[in-house]
C-alpha cells in the first residue's frame, strides 16, 4: 500500500473515496440520550454536504458507524464516507487508528483502491499523533489472513492518503506520518509471519525469514540451532525442542547505532517462538489446536519491533532475541517429572510439558544477560490463564522493577494498546518451589499467569524486566470493523515506544 502525506483543503481534493470522522458531541448521561453527531473538521466545504445526513437522526457516530454519500455537492470526490469516532469527550487516537482502519476495511470489498482520510480537528487533539495513529490503523485495517486461497482476490487499497487540513505543524506532523507508516508496516510484518501454518514456518524458517528482514534493513543477525543450545547448555530450551524432529532456532538480531551512549542501557526484547504446540506428552484437546500456529506470537513481535527500530535509528542499543521450537510428542520429547538444568544452572522440575513457553524464554532471558543486557522485555503467548483474568481485552504486564515499568506506561499512552499489571508478590513464588529441583513449571490451578511469570523473574534475577502475556490478545477471534480475524501483531508498537523511551 502507497501512502502520501497533503496539506490541502477538503474542497479541492479528487478522491475515489473522501473519509471525514463524525464524533457525538452529546453530554448527556442518560442512557437514552440523543446523539449529537458533529463533524470533526473545520473545512466549510463539508457544512452543507454533512448537515442533512447528520440531522437525520439516522448516524450516531458511534465507534466505527459509517454513513456513505455518493456525489457530493461541493466536493470533487466521488464519495463521501463518515466515520463515527464516539464520543467528542473522550475522543483520543486510538479511536482515530480504528476509524481508519474501518474506512480501508469499508473500501476494499467495494472496489474502491484510492482512500483520502482527512485528519479530525478537534480541541486537545495532537496533530500529530492522530496523523501516526491514522496511517497505523490504515495498514492495520488492509491485512487480511487469507493468503493460501487459490481463488483469493488482491483487495488491497493501493493509495491510503493523509490529509491535514488548518494549522498544522507541518515538520511535526510529517515526522509522525514517517513513523506511523514505519509501524503499520511492522505491525503487519508480524501479522504475516503469525499468520503461517506451522509446516510453511518451522523454526528453521523463521529464522531465514528473520535473517532476510535483518539484511534487508541492515541489522547484524545470527541464526544458530541445535549444536549452539547444547553448547551453551540452554537445557530448559533443549528440553521442548527435542521432541520434534525440526531442529530449533535461537534467533539474535542486533541494532548497534553508533550514536548510543558507551555507558548507556542495553535493552534485550526476548521472545517465545513456538511454531507449533501440541502441549507435548501432557497434548492439548484437539478441538482448537490449529490456532497454535500461532504460539510464536511473541518471538513474531520482538522480530517487527527489530525492524521498525531499524527504521526508526533511536540512540540506544537493542538485542533481539526469539527461542523457536515446535513442542511434540514423541519418544524424543520431555515427560512429566523430567528435571531440566536450565543455562542459568537452575534445575526445573517439569510438571507439565505445555507449559514450555517459560522453558524456552528461562534460557533466552539468561541468555540476553550474557550477551551484556541491562533491561530486559519479553513476549509470550504464555498462559490460558491470563485469558481466564483479563480476556480478550486486555494483555498482561509483569514487572520486577519500576521505572521500567514507568517506562512502559509511557510508551502504552503513545501506543494505545491496552494491558493490565498484574502482581508479583514473594508469596506467588512458594507455589513453584520444587520438592525435587529449585522450581517447578507450573505452580498449579490457581494464579496461572502469577507463578509463571513468577518463574521467569527466576532467569531475569535483579535486572529491570518486564513480561508481556499476550495469549488473549495475540489472535482476533472475531472480525472487527478496522481489523480483520486473526493475527493482531500486537505489542509490536509498545515495545518499539519502550525502546525510544531509553534515548
Amino acid at each position: 500500500m502507497k501512502t502520501e502525506l497533503k496539506f490541502e483543503s477538503i474542497e479541492s481534493l479528487q478522491a475515489e473515496l473522501l473519509v471525514v470522522l463524525a464524533a457525538d458531541a452529546s453530554t448527556s448521561k442518560e442512557k437514552n440520550a440523543i446523539a449529537k453527531p458533529i463533524l470533526l473538521t473545520r473545512d466549510s466545504a463539508v457544512a452543507s454536504v454533512d448537515k442533512p445526513a447528520l440531522q437525520s437522526g439516522e448516524f450516531s457516530a458511534t465507534v466505527c458507524e459509517t454513513l456513505l454519500l455518493y456525489a457530493p455537492a461541493e466536493l470533487k470526490a466521488k464519495r463521501l464516507l463518515i466515520v463515527g469516532a464516539g464520543k467528542a469527550a473522550k475522543l483520543s487516537p486510538a479511536e482515530v487508528r480504528k476509524a481508519a482502519g474501518a474506512a480501508v476495511r469499508f473500501a476494499k470489498p467495494r472496489s474502491i483502491r484510492q482512500v483520502t482520510f482527512v485528519l479530525p480537528e478537534h480541541d486537545g487533539l495532537d496533530l500529530a499523533g492522530v496523523a501516526r495513529a491514522a496511517v497505523e490503523g490504515a495498514f492495520v485495517g488492509d491485512f487480511d489472513p487469507d493468503t493460501y486461497k487459490s481463488d483469493r482476490k488482491d483487495r488491497s487499497i493501493e493509495q491510503f492518503t493523509v490529509v491535514a487540513t488548518g494549522r498544522a505543524d507541518k515538520p511535526a506532523v510529517e515526522a509522525a506520518f514517517r513513523e506511523g507508516v514505519i509501524l503499520g508496516e511492522s505491525q503487519n510484518f508480524t501479522r504475516a509471519l503469525v499468520n503461517e501454518p506451522g509446516n510453511r514456518l518451522t523454526p528453521t524458517m523463521l529464522g531465514e525469514r528473520a535473517a532476510a528482514m535483518c539484511k534487508e534493513q541492515g541489522l547484524p543477525c545470527e541464526v544458530y540451532s541445535t549444536d549452539k543450545i547444547k553448547e551453551l547448555k540452554m537445557g530448559a530450551f533443549w528440553a521442548v525442542a527435542q521432541g520434534s524432529d525440526e531442529p530449533p532456532a535461537l534467533i539474535v538480531m542486533r541494532y548497534e547505532p553508533k550514536d548510543a551512549p558507551k555507558d548507556g542501557p542495553v535493552l534485550a526484547l526476548v521472545g517465545k517462538g513456538i511454531t507449533f504446540d501440541t502441549g507435548g506428552i501432557s497434548i492439548k484437546p484437539s478441538e482448537g489446536m490449529e490456532k497454535m500456529k500461532y504460539d510464536m506470537a511473541g518471538g513474531a513481535a520482538m522480530i517487527g519491533a527489530m525492524r521498525a527500530i531499524a527504521q526508526l535509528k533511536p540512540k540506544v542499543r537493542v538485542i533481539g532475541i526469539v527461542c523457536s521450537a515446535e513442542n511434540m510428542p514423541s519418544g524424543k520429547a520431555y515427560k512429566p517429572g523430567d528435571v531440566a538444568i536450565a543455562m542459568s544452572g537452575k534445575a526445573i522440575e517439569v510438571l507439565n510439558t505445555d507449559a514450555e513457553g517459560r522453558m524456552v524464554l528461562a534460557d533466552g532471558l539468561h541468555y540476553a544477560k550474557q550477551l551484556g543486557a541491562t533491561h530486559l522485555i519479553d513476549a509470550a503467548t504464555l498462559t490460558g490463564a491470563c485469558v481466564v483474568a483479563l480476556g480478550m481485552v486486555n494483555a498482561g504486564v509483569f514487572a520486577n522493577d519500576e521505572d521500567s515499568y514507568e517506562h512502559f506506561k509511557k510508551a502504552l499512552a503513545v501506543s494505545n494498546e491496552r494491558f493490565w499489571r498484574l502482581p508479583l508478590e514473594d508469596e506467588y513464588r512458594e507455589m513453584i518451589v520444587s520438592d525435587i529441583g529449585d522450581i517447578k513449571n507450573t505452580g498449579g490451578r490457581y494464579g496461572g499467569a502469577i507463578t509463571a511469570a513468577m518463574f521467569l523473574k527466576e532467569f531475569a534475577d535483579e535486572t529491570p524486566w518486564l513480561h508481556l502475556d499476550i495469549a488473549g490478545v495475540a489472535w482476533v477471534e472475531e472480525q472487527k470493523p478496522w481489523i480483520a480475524k486473526g493475527p493482531s501483531g500486537v505489542a509490536v508498537r509498545s515495545i518499539v515506544e519502550w525502546v525510544r523511551s531509553y534515548e
